[in-house]
């Protein structure tokens, strides 16, 4: 286990004991200790016998009504306060016996009615069964299209109630969560918990929830771990391991936070908190916390896996805090990623706070950043221009800015590359200024405001001469020479683009840009064309060179290259 773990093909399982949360007294308890021994140290038949008369009664107890619903009680809280949110919301009950396997799910769908399609029973059918059971048990069809729901992360199946079927040999990686109600021991007991431990995008562990005190047992075959193990893994309850290492990393979260008050994030209003968050990050954008802000991605990230796991020990103040520090990590993240073809939302901003602050401190209402406004950034829409010039968050600003006008330059370039390359390097230089301290935040973003008025004007001026976009980027790639428009009027030079685009559609064919011979006829026609038309010589090559280029930039971003 340990070298699955270190290897990377296992997460570690942790453990949280909720026994006493369903009030068993010290009778009910000895029982389990009962069979827990007889289990352990596979007693002979006589023995068996002998301990039947006092195990007899622990279906009846284990079942009892008012245990039942203090345990369904206890697992709805758990799950929807702490768990449904983590990772896909997959988690498994294991039930001590069919019996209570079905008396679970019908609590659960007595108090939760709309769990209908979240919840399931897996179990194999018997002749013994009461009629009733067949609607919830099903078939082997049945029980094999679970599994595949169980498996796909987008089903709304969620939750599974399991008495032996499913605890070996069958994996879920997005699995985290397992409630026991079953006394298990050994190798039984490894085995089934495993199904937790699988790999999952960030997931931090699996968590078992101990409702039957498993504990002692787990200790046992703990013991049967080699020194190593037993070093790294042999203490698994999330109070002694989990907890502590949240603790540690909301601590230092808090320290690269000193010199920012967020106070106001736990007493304000739904925009008190937004504004909050949005300071935060601004005060992480300035240039002289590059190293703090790389260092808080990380330290976040920490604190967000270690919480998954002890969230439910935490104290509401402490997943309040950690919800504010997961906020600003999100959004921090999310404006600093680069190379990402969604565009950054509003209503994207909203509803991920929100959902954080559902998982963590069950605050209702969404919190808007940017006034009520639900739509996407747009360098085109000049109120969001003067929106972003308004900014008290300077630092945010510049970096909001930068980043949008870089990918809408990285998407022109598809449409337009004489014009992209300009504006591509017009942002370099303003960058350099304002990162060797030439520029204020002020500044800068005047002059970036004022890029992107330049290129909303570059996508109308096709409009204005009558070109489309695909011949607005050729009739830049003509004129690019100073020279050209004093050998040519516009009104001939707009002629000849719609002339060689017509020529570039008729010199086409399929996949023209994937072969070298297909591409020197391309090469060739438009060579042809511009000494037909007399095109100083001088700037022919350089001219054909850039139209072949932006010919097969638009062809290989077919379809949906319209910037």
């Amino acid at each position: 286990m340990t070298q699955a773990v270190e290897d990377g093909a296992t997460r570690p399982v942790y453990y949280e004991s909720r026994v006493m949360k369903i009030n068993f007294n010290e009778n009910i308890l000895s029982l389990i200790d009962t069979e827990y021994d007889i289990m352990a140290h596979n007693a002979d038949p006589d023995v068996i016998e002998m301990s039947k008369r006092k195990l007899g009664n622990m279906e009846a107890i284990l079942g009892n009504s008012e245990t039942i619903n203090s345990l369904v009680e206890d697992i709805i809280c758990h799950y929807e306060n702490y768990r449904e949110n983590l990772l896909k919301g997959k988690a498994m009950i294991v039930a001590y016996s069919r019996a209570i396997a079905i008396s679970i799910y019908k609590r659960i769908l007595e108090i939760r009615p709309s769990w209908k399609d979240k919840i399931a029973v897996v179990m194999t059918s018997s002749n013994n069964d009461p009629e009733e059971w067949y609607n919830i048990i099903g078939n082997k069809q049945h029980r094999e299209e679970l599994a595949k729901k169980f498996k796909d992360n987008d089903s709304l199946l969620k939750i599974v109630v399991v008495v032996d079927m499913w605890l070996t040999g069958f994996d879920v990686p997005s699995l985290a969560t397992m409630y026991v109600y079953k006394p298990m021991v050994g190798h039984n007991l490894m085995q089934a918990i495993a199904r937790v431990n699988r790999v999952f995008e960030d997931k931090e562990g699996g968590l078992v929830v101990d409702y039957i005190g498993i504990a002692k047992a787990l200790k046992q075959a703990m013991n049967d771990y080699t020194s190593r193990d037993k070093k790294n893994y042999g203490d698994t309850d999330i109070a002694n391991v989990a907890y502590p290492k949240f603790l540690e990393k909301l601590q230092k979260c808090r320290d690269l936070f000193r010199e920012y008050d967020y106070s106001k994030f736990f007493c304000g209003n739904e925009l008190t908190r937004g504004r909050t968050i949005i300071g935060a990050i601004d005060f992480l954008m300035s240039n002289r916390r590059n190293d703090d802000r790389e260092n808080y991605t990380k330290e976040a990230l920490l604190l967000k896996r270690a919480l998954s796991l002890c969230s439910s020990i935490a104290k509401e103040d402490e997943r309040e805090e950690a919800a504010f520090f997961e906020a600003v990590r999100v959004l921090l993240t999310r404006i600093l990623k680069q190379g990402n073809d969604k565009k950054l939302s509003f209503a994207e901003i909203n509803a991920k706070i929100n959902e954080l602050l559902q998982q963590s401190i069950k605050s209702d209402g969404v919190i808007n950043l940017f006034s009520n406004v639900e739509r996407d950034f747009s360098l085109f829409d000049p109120e969001f221009l003067r929106q972003i010039s308004n900014m008290k968050e300077k630092n945010l600003a510049v970096e909001l800015l930068k980043r949008l006008i870089t990918e809408q330059v990285h998407a022109y370039k598809c449409v337009n590359l004489v014009k992209s390359e300009k504006f591509s390097e017009i942002m370099r230089n303003v960058m350099d200024r304002y990162l060797k301290g030439m520029l204020t935040n002020e500044r800068v973003i005047e002059e970036m405001v004022d890029l992107a008025c330049q290129i909303r004007e570059a996508k109308e001026a096709g409009e204005d001469l009558g070109l489309s976009a695909e011949e607005l980027a050729l009739y830049d790639v003509l004129t690019e020479p100073q020279s050209i428009k004093e050998l040519y009027t516009n009104a001939k030079l707009v002629t000849l683009t719609r002339e060689l685009n017509e020529k570039l559609h008729n010199s086409f064919i399929v996949d023209w840009q994937k072969r070298d011979g297909a591409k020197a006829s391309v090469r060739m026609a438009v060579r042809k064309f511009l000494k037909a038309h007399n095109y100083p010589k001088e700037n022919c090559e350089d001219v054909v060179n850039t139209v072949i280029e932006q010919c097969e930039l638009q062809q290989n971003n077919l379809p949906g290259n319209n910037f």
